[in-house]
């Protein structure tokens, strides 16, 4: 697993030393050493790397890795932009993103550039067996992005937090600084999009909420390849 160097590090130290951690590492470093396991392992960090914790604006919580060979690399709804099947969940998010600001539909489902604006693109579980949906779940990711929405939680400053779905939104409890807006949504998946994603216009008031605060609102449109 890739070191996290930048603010990240102090915020969620602690938890190296807990025997959960101890646990998760080795089932982790044993997992990659016999399955094939997405994303890479460089790659397991990506959302804290690309966004600074001090450069948080919004979170959006997803719950484990895409299964698929290059999809995963480490940031929730993203795919590589080699990849050029755009996952249904994504689309929705893209169709919902044009109904609401307008945003053309792009030919690729790389959001890195929403992660560099202080958008936190968060898996519950960050790491995942190959075509295993949900292989990973309960062997200790779930304390560990715990700890990072705690952090999130602890700042001082306005952030936005899009949960969407009952397992994101399972976090709400956890959530309690006045300073932030907690925007709740059915899971973009063709199972649910219609029954509230659709029409949600989180987009847009995640970024009337960052103007009222002073803060720079996010460029949601993905550019084409």
């Amino acid at each position: 697993m890739g070191m996290i160097q930048n603010d990240w590090y102090p915020a969620v130290q602690a938890e190296f030393k807990k025997p959960y951690y101890r646990d998760l590492y080795q089932f982790v470093k044993e997992e990659y050493s016999k399955h094939v396991i997405y994303p890479p392992s460089d790659d397991i960090f990506n959302a804290l790397h690309l966004t600074p914790l001090s450069e948080v604006k919004a979170l959006i919580l997803g719950q484990d890795p895409y299964h698929n060979e290059n999809q995963a690399h480490g940031l929730s709804f993203s795919v590589l932009p080699q990849q050029k099947d755009i996952p249904p969940s994504l689309q929705n998010i893209y169709k919902e993103l044009s109904d609401d600001l307008g945003c053309y539909i792009p030919n690729n489902g790389y959001l890195e550039k929403w992660a560099k604006q202080g958008v936190l693109l968060l898996n519950t579980v960050l790491t995942v067996r190959a075509h295993q949906a949900n292989s990973h779940q309960g062997k200790g990711w779930e304390y560990f992005t715990d700890a990072i929405i705690q952090a999130v939680n602890a700042q001082d400053r306005p952030i936005v937090y899009m949960l969407w779905g009952r397992p994101a939104q399972s976090k709400i409890p956890m959530l309690h600084n006045p300073k932030h807006l907690i925007l709740k949504a059915p899971h973009p998946s063709p199972l649910s999009a219609y029954r509230g994603f659709f029409g949600c216009r989180h987009f847009s008031q995640a970024n009337a909420f960052l103007q009222e605060n002073g803060v720079e609102p996010i460029d949601w449109q993905i550019e084409n390849i």
